[in-house]
């Protein structure tokens, strides 16, 4: 979600088991609420990829581990999949525990299951069905919000973990992250449409780069958005500054390999079209699809 899940993000400030949150007062949440307006206004890429992919892979439940305020579940529980949704943000789940509530009477958003769970208790915070969930989504570079306070990656290696263990066998795992290798070569994030969401909203990305023994340790992404809330006459101006880790491409899926203990098929796609290091196309997402083959 490209002015992302940025607002699903996650800030420094660090709560009780270790995921930041940075909605405890609610503004963030409500931003992006607005910022995505109609959430049936997906792009048709998008929409068309992820559902061909679930039904190639033959899914029918599917884990959201960062469902934010529940768009991409929503779309998946009208698309007739069985969901279970899940966020460290209470702020956030309102906006998804509201629209189950007011569609309660379709019986798929009845059986909508919404949970509030953090990637590092991942296992204890979520009943797994079974030998696990058919597909495991984490979109909208959500991940990249988990920072490395430790400086091994440890954090990010258990949450991986935790994630790819509700991924049954021959189930997949679908997660994302912008494309951090460009970043950090030029300064700046790829230009490009919002490949997840269609929005009107004008909106301007200032990036900077915070360097920890010649490594980058963190990108920080000053937003800056045009809104013209409820109520008001007048578009108004909203500044956000949101730090994200900085995934390179190969060692997330090394990562990702890791944590299925290599017991895996991978792809990697740009922006919805498979990836080939090298390409003349520079993706602003990078979407790794994982299949557990044991």
């Amino acid at each position: 979600m490209s002015v992302d899940s940025v607002f699903r993000t996650r800030s420094l400030g660090v709560a009780a088991v270790g995921l930041p949150d940075q909605y405890a007062d609610g503004k963030a949440a409500k931003v992006w609420q607005l910022y995505i307006g109609d959430t049936r206004k997906r792009t048709e890429e998008y929409k068309t990829w992820i559902m061909g992919l679930l039904k190639r892979h033959n899914v029918h439940s599917i884990l959201d581990v960062a469902c934010g305020t529940g768009v991409d579940s929503i779309m998946l529980v009208e698309e007739g999949f069985k969901m279970v949704s899940v966020d460290a943000s209470d702020k956030m789940l309102k906006y998804a525990l509201k629209e189950r509530w007011d569609r309660r009477k379709e019986p798929a958003f009845d059986q909508w299951v919404i949970e509030e769970a953090n990637w590092l208790t991942l296992k204890d915070d979520v009943q797994k069905p079974g030998s696990g969930f058919d597909a495991v989504i984490c979109l909208g570079n959500s991940f990249a919000h988990l920072p490395d306070f430790k400086g091994d990656q440890s954090d990010q290696k258990l949450a991986l973990h935790n994630i790819a263990s509700m991924v049954k066998p021959g189930g997949i795992l679908i997660i994302d992250h912008r494309n951090y290798d460009y970043i950090l070569k030029t300064g700046n994030a790829p230009q490009g449409k919002n490949i997840y969401y269609q929005s009107d909203l004008k909106q301007d990305i200032a990036t900077s780069v915070l360097w920890v023994n010649n490594k980058p340790h963190m990108i920080t992404l000053d937003y800056t958005l045009e809104l013209l809330e409820e109520g008001h006459t007048e578009v108004q101006t909203s500044k956000f500054r949101l730090s994200y880790y900085p995934h390179r491409v190969e060692n997330f899926k090394e990562l990702l390999k890791d944590a299925f203990a290599g017991k895996c098929e991978q792809e990697c796609y740009g922006d919805f079209k498979a990836y080939t290091p090298g390409q003349a196309h520079t993706p602003c997402y990078f979407i790794h699809v994982l299949k557990r083959t044991a």
